[in-house]
C-alpha cells in the first residue's frame, strides 16, 4: 500500500464559522486569523494505492459554480485534478474508487465538472462510496445545510450507477474501514486505513484541524454540537489508546497528529507530515 497527499486547493473560511462559541480571542491563539477573520483552509485529500485499486478521499469544491459563488470562497490556489494526478503520473482515469465522507460542497464538489453545457463525472471508472444517511440527507436537505448541498454534484453519480450507499459501518473496502458519526451531518463518514501496523483516520469535517481537538470546539456549521461533543470524546478516547494517526483535510498548518491522554482529557501530542509517519 501506498499513501499520498493530494492538495487541489486551499482557501480561506471565516473563524467564526470554524470555532463555533469558542471566542476568537481564545482559538486565535491556535489558528491564526487575518485581519478580516478569516483562516486559511486546505482541501488535503488522500490516494491510497492498494494492489490494483486507487482510492481517493473527497473530491474538494471542483470549479462549477459561478464566479459570484466562488467570490466567497478566497481561493488562495487551485489546480485541476488532471494537474495535480499527473504531477505522479496519474490520471483520472486511473481512480478505481472515490470515497466521499459526506455531500457538503466542498468536500464532493469536484465529482462532476462541466464539459460545456454537458454535466461529467470526473473519475469515469471509479466506484463512489457514500453513506445512505447522508445521501437520504442531502436529497431532501434542511434549510440550514441547502446552500452546502448541490445535486449535481451526487445525483450523476447514481445516474451513471458509479454509487454505492453505506448503510452500516466496517471494512467495505480491504484496509479500510467506514466509521458514521452524525454531529456535523448526518450520515457523516470517517475512513480509518489500515497501512502496516497504523491506523490513519481521514477526519474530514469530525475534527477539522488540530486546535478543534479540546472538547468544546466544535464548528458553527454541524447541525448537532451535542452529538459533535459526545463523538469527539468517544472517538479521541479510542485514538489515544490505540495510537491512531489523526489526517486532516482542512488544517492549513498540520497534515497528521497524534493525541494522549493528560489529566483526564485528550489532547494533542505531535504534529507530522503524512510521508514522515509511512
Amino acid at each position: 500500500m501506498q499513501l499520498r497527499t493530494i492538495t487541489p486547493e486551499i482557501w480561506k473560511m471565516d473563524g467564526g464559522a470554524g470555532f463555533g462559541l469558542v471566542p476568537k480571542t481564545i482559538w486565535s491563539r491556535s489558528y491564526p486569523a487575518d485581519d478580516l477573520n478569516y483562516i486559511l483552509m486546505t482541501s488535503r485529500l488522500l490516494l491510497i494505492e492498494d494492489e490494483d485499486r486507487k482510492i481517493l478521499i473527497d473530491t474538494g469544491y471542483g470549479n462549477k459554480r459561478g464566479e459570484k459563488y466562488y467570490k466567497y470562497k478566497f481561493f488562495q490556489f487551485q489546480k485541476s485534478f488532471r494537474e495535480v494526478l499527473g504531477e505522479i503520473n496519474l490520471t483520472v482515469e486511473d481512480i478505481t474508487d472515490v470515497i466521499i465522507t459526506h455531500l457538503h460542497d466542498d468536500h464532493v464538489g469536484g465529482a462532476t465538472y462541466l464539459d460545456g453545457d454537458e454535466l461529467k463525472l470526473r473519475f469515469p471508472n471509479a466506484t463512489h462510496w457514500i453513506s445512505k444517511a447522508q445521501w437520504d440527507w442531502a436529497i431532501n436537505p434542511n434549510k440550514r445545510e441547502a446552500g452546502s448541498f448541490f445535486k449535481d454534484n451526487f445525483v450523476p453519480l447514481k445516474e451513471a450507477a458509479k454509487l454505492n450507499l453505506i448503510e452500516e459501518e466496517g471494512e467495505h473496502i480491504p484496509n479500510i474501514e467506514f466509521r458514521i458519526f452524525n454531529g456535523h451531518t448526518q450520515g457523516n463518514m470517517v475512513p480509518i486505513v489500515k497501512y502496516k501496523d497504523k491506523q490513519i483516520a481521514f477526519m474530514g469535517d469530525f475534527i477539522p484541524y488540530v486546535a478543534a481537538i479540546p472538547l468544546p470546539y466544535i464548528s458553527a456549521n454541524d447541525i448537532q454540537p451535542l452529538f459533535s461533543l459526545t463523538e469527539k470524546e468517544v472517538f479521541l478516547n479510542e485514538a489515544a489508546e490505540k495510537a491512531i494517526y489523526l489526517f486532516y483535510e482542512h488544517d492549513y498548518y498540520n497534515e497528521v497528529s497524534t493525541v494522549e491522554q493528560s489529566f483526564k482529557r485528550v489532547v494533542h501530542k505531535e504534529s507530522f507530515k503524512l510521508i514522515d509517519i509511512l
